[in-house]
């Protein structure tokens, strides 16, 4: 079975591959993928070992081995070296306005028949007063462990 992703070093690749083993003075991670795509190489006269070798000697995971191939073949160098940050922001649910509406109904009286609010209860309250469009139970627990209040 031939495989999916086959490194091919260039020769300026090669270069900074073995700077980068030569100096030590990078992350464990980063050497650790270093030493993956110089034995990987496919190249002629390069040492192309197998996954499983490469799993051996190292002492990394077979998807580990899998995931740098795959990031070399398709994103480069770079993004087989290095972590790079999340490109967007995440993204909140609720605004502060929205938020202060939320806090406050968790610290009102439970709805009757109920000793005191349930994550899913807040989350169903708020959309049922138009507070939110829709909201889950996790918005509600990390918007209320973010408060020092305690309800009740």
């Amino acid at each position: 079975m031939a495989k999916k992703y086959v490194v091919q070093l260039t020769d300026a690749e090669r270069v900074a591959l073995l700077q980068t083993v030569a100096t030590g003075r990078v992350a464990a991670r980063t050497l650790a993928h270093a030493h993956i795509l110089l034995k990987a190489d496919a190249n002629e006269g390069a040492p192309g070992w197998t996954d499983q070798q490469i799993v051996e000697v190292f002492e990394v995971s077979l998807s580990t081995v899998g995931r740098v191939r795959r990031q070399f073949v398709e994103q480069g160098l770079d993004a087989a070296l290095h972590r790079h940050a999340p490109t967007e922001p995440p993204v909140h649910k609720l605004d502060g306005e929205q938020e202060a509406h939320l806090i406050a109904l968790a610290c009102s009286t439970p709805p009757t028949g109920r000793k005191r609010w349930t994550l899913r209860l807040l989350a169903s309250k708020v959309v049922a007063l138009q507070i939110a469009e829709e909201v889950s139970y996790e918005t509600v627990r990390r918007v209320l462990k973010k408060t020092s209040s305690s309800p009740g």
